[in-house]
């Protein structure tokens, strides 16, 4: 699955396993820049789809209450 075809759910559970490899004693400052980054990345887009799931809901309230 393309990074930018997957939903929430799966870029939270992404952002897990990353933070798990985060955890490992074992890895590299390289490799834990990179998790980090990596999983900042998931975290944000996994805010936009957030963000427009609720404009989303919001603007269809806004049509049934009229």
């Amino acid at each position: 699955m393309e990074n930018e075809e997957m939903g929430f759910e799966e870029k939270i559970a992404h952002a897990k396993e990353i933070l798990e490899k985060l955890m490992d004693p074992e890895i590299t400052l390289a490799q834990s820049v990179k998790y980090y980054k990596e999983g900042l990345k998931e975290l944000q887009e996994a805010t936009k789809l957030l963000e427009n799931a609720k404009l989303q809901f919001e603007e269809y309230n806004q049509k049934e209450g009229s």
